[in-house]
């Protein structure tokens, strides 16, 4: 049995709601091609393979934040454009076992870390000068973005086969 099958609580509580929502989000791509995956479907810049690639890279950032603090979160260089897309040689089926292995690693450290553990935020036009952030806020918006994104690949999805994959 993993740490997070004996979860409880809130914990149980959080990582349930994330996890249903990353399963709406997987559910916008089944099926799809690679090719489908990476339309532009829409006059959004979005595809339902970015908007995997981008949830991806958000929920390990965030985790680097939970961890570490801003610093750990921005070590990592981001290409703000390029994970909205999918890239020459990248496949849905990747993008895919890299969104496991970070839920899995998420899971893993809501689990076992301190919910209260907080960081000052990243210096960002869109963050309150000086404010910080528990595990348990950047969770709440972990789940907030993934749903939000969710609800964009599913209109995605719509558009590009008539699939109505959330309702």
């Amino acid at each position: 049995m993993t740490t997070t099958e004996q979860l409880t609580g809130e914990r149980a509580d959080l990582l349930e709601t994330l996890r249903l929502h990353r399963g709406f989000l997987r559910q916008t791509v089944v099926g799809l091609t690679d090719e489908q995956a990476a339309t532009r479907s829409t006059v959004s810049e979005l595809c339902p393979g970015g908007l995997i690639k981008h949830v991806t890279q958000v929920e390990h950032r965030w985790m680097r934040f939970a961890v570490g603090g801003a610093e750990a979160m921005n070590s990592d260089p981001v290409d703000w454009a390029g994970q909205f897309r999918m890239l020459d040689g990248e496949t849905l089926a990747g993008l895919l076992a890299d969104y496991d292995r970070v839920a899995a690693a998420t899971d893993e450290l809501i689990a076992t870390h301190d919910l209260d553990a907080a960081h000052p935020l990243p210096q960002a036009p869109w963050f309150e000068p000086g404010a910080s952030w528990t595990v348990r806020r950047v969770l709440l918006h972990l789940i907030a973005e993934t749903a939000q994104h969710a609800g964009h690949a599913d209109i995605l999805r719509e558009a590009i086969d008539g699939a109505k994959t959330m309702g």
